[in-house]
């Protein structure tokens, strides 16, 4: 299984599938999704950083970065 950092924490993050887990049973899974915002910018994130992003309106580039403030 391979790993990516989370954009806005820089958790490494499991992402499954691909070839890392062909020849595996590895049950792990995926930790975060890359997210295509309003704005047309993409961020990799983890679920714990998705769950801090408001849901009342759509999400900016803004809004993630003020995650880590």
């Amino acid at each position: 299984m391979s790993s990516d950092p989370c954009d806005n924490c820089g958790t490494d993050v499991p992402v499954a599938g691909g070839a890392g887990n062909f020849w595996t049973f590895d049950a792990e899974s995926t930790g975060g999704i890359t997210l295509e915002l309003a704005d047309g910018t993409e961020h990799f994130l983890c679920f714990d950083c998705i769950e801090r992003l408001p849901d009342d309106r759509d999400v900016t580039a803004e809004d993630v970065a003020a995650l880590s403030e």
